[in-house]
């Protein structure tokens, strides 16, 4: 009987170690700041760009006058309004967890009875807005040790903290019937400061991390704002570098010796590279994008040794990229608009191929049924109001209408609206049920039907095979095609005008009587597009 309750709650362990440690989709975190900044302008939560997967929202801030009643007030939008707006994301597949503190507010517990107004206060937090879990960003002096060892520590307020997150923890179960994402934001002197001394602030997030290592969905380090900092080689690394993200993120997997003991490091798919999202997001630690995507595939072995510092082993699952913030990756002043996520996308998500077959109306030989190749721009969208754009690709429609579109941020088994514009035709959307990515590859056929176009808006251009196209004329691309594009036809014939220009609706390089009719012919029929 002792045998098989023992052999029943191994079975139960490794079942609930393997369903948590099975990697979901690769992890982009970004912080979203609640609040305006004239150099970072506030972003609506449902506007962000649809790469980030898990937003913690910064921050929760303890109330005036003390560090631990904590409170949350959306900044710039109601309380109802920006509920809604986290409904939104979390139909969209998102994580939307409320970061505790920051470096202005600390949050400490010293004694329970600030502890459990603590819980308390954070438990009001989420049941209201509804928030998938909480992020540990405490700083200043939130954390320190004066003894103790990471296993055995003898702070109040970390022993305290650890508490409160399992209670949280305990509660959010109980509450919603199912487990809490935990995430944490430490400094690098929190963590791998613990080689250094163990003491004060370092080293002072170790014990916490060890105590809920079986709960921490994703360890993002703040590889920023950090100075310099030992390897597990000995050798000390700067950063802004590739060393030290190497260097930094190889220690809190394989771990490293402490005065407080050694502290075991967390499995790959825990980890995160936490960085800012550019040069003025902070102080310092700012990485080109080709030196963090070379160190996070050296790291992964799906690339050569790119510095100074040698990894011990290989982490094929890290799970994937913070950064501070959302916000700063949207300012366009700041570097390429959502430089951050874009590269996120071209180091952990691979290309999905969307093999789409598409004809030109104006481009269309119904005699020898083949068209005049020209590019066409697709879009995957949202497929829920306002219809965001989640990707888009470009490629060359071949004389038989097809090509194939590579976009990064798609996601397989998930759904999306398709809709595809030409620089002279109509914007069509795909019909509702839309586009599934399955093993990395979708396919689409505007041509096979008039249903296969959303409103079935799509002219049929060839009886033998049957072949339908997008309309063609709407040359100043207003969505119709009217007396406005008749003008630009007419001006341009008239002017005997060649070459690759949009006024050219059939695409012989002329524009001619020929591009007038197609125009005439569709602005007699109202021909607009027609959207969901």
């Amino acid at each position: 009987m002792k045998i098989i309750l023992k052999l029943n709650f191994l079975l139960l362990f490794l079942i609930q170690v393997t369903s948590y440690s099975q990697s979901v989709n690769p992890a982009l975190v970004g912080y979203w700041q609640n609040w305006n900044d004239f150099q970072c302008p506030y972003i609506p939560l449902t506007q962000i760009d649809t790469s980030y997967n898990i937003i913690p929202v910064a921050f929760a801030i303890p109330a005036s006058g003390t560090t631990y009643n904590m409170t949350f007030t959306p900044d710039g939008i109601t309380q109802l309004n920006f509920k809604k707006q986290i409904d939104t994301m979390h139909m969209r597949g998102k994580k939307v967890i409320i970061s505790i503190g920051g470096a202005n507010d600390p949050v400490s517990l010293p004694d329970t009875n600030k502890r459990n107004t603590f819980i308390s206060s954070m438990m009001t937090i989420i049941n209201y807005y509804g928030f998938d879990g909480i992020d540990i960003d405490l700083e200043g002096s939130s954390l320190s040790i004066t003894g103790g060892t990471i296993a055995n520590p003898v702070d109040a307020k970390i022993i305290n903290l650890i508490y409160a997150i399992r209670k949280i923890m305990d509660n959010y179960r109980v509450q919603f019937g199912k487990r809490m994402m935990l995430t944490m934001a430490p400094e690098t002197a929190y963590v791998q400061g613990g080689m250094s001394a163990y003491a004060g602030i370092w080293g002072a997030y170790l014990p916490v991390i060890h105590a809920l290592r079986d709960s921490i969905e994703i360890l993002h380090v703040q590889l920023y704002n950090s100075g310099s900092m030992y390897g597990i080689d000995g050798n000390i690394y700067f950063q802004g570098t590739v060393d030290f993200i190497l260097s930094q993120t190889e220690a809190v997997i394989h771990g490293f010796n402490t005065a407080g003991g050694y502290f075991s490091g967390l499995r790959a798919d825990q980890i995160a590279i936490g960085l800012p999202a550019c040069s003025n997001a902070a102080g310092g630690g700012y990485t080109l994008p080709d030196s963090v995507r070379a160190a996070i595939q050296y790291l992964r072995g799906l690339g050569p040794k790119p510095a100074r510092y040698t990894k011990v082993g290989t982490y094929a699952g890290l799970r994937g990229m913070m950064d501070w913030s959302i916000n700063w990756d949207a300012v366009a002043t700041c570097g390429a608009r959502y430089e951050y996520a874009n590269n996120f996308n071209s180091i952990f998500r691979p290309s999905q191929i969307l093999n789409l077959t598409c004809f030109i109306e104006g481009f269309y030989n119904n005699i020898t049924n083949t068209m005049r190749t020209d590019t066409l721009k697709s879009y995957l969208r949202d497929t829920l109001p306002p219809y965001a754009v989640v990707d888009s690709s470009t490629a060359k429609l071949s004389s038989s209408g097809s090509a194939s579109f590579r976009f990064t941020k798609a996601q397989n088994n998930r759904k999306y609206y398709l809709n595809v514009r030409h620089r002279n035709s109509i914007e069509t959307w795909g019909r509702t049920s839309g586009v599934i990515f399955s093993s990395s590859a979708a396919t689409y056929d505007f041509s096979a039907s008039a249903s296969q176009a959303f409103g079935n808006n799509v002219k049929q251009v060839d009886a033998s095979p049957v072949r339908y196209a997008i309309y063609s004329g709407d040359v100043n691309q207003d969505g119709a095609v009217d007396a406005a594009d008749l003008s630009l036809i007419d001006n341009s014939s008239f002017n005997f005008v060649t070459g690759y220009v949009t006024p050219d609706v059939n695409g012989d390089e002329t524009v001619d009587a020929t591009d007038a009719s197609i125009g005439d012919n569709n602005a007699f029929n109202f021909v607009a597009k027609i959207v969901p």
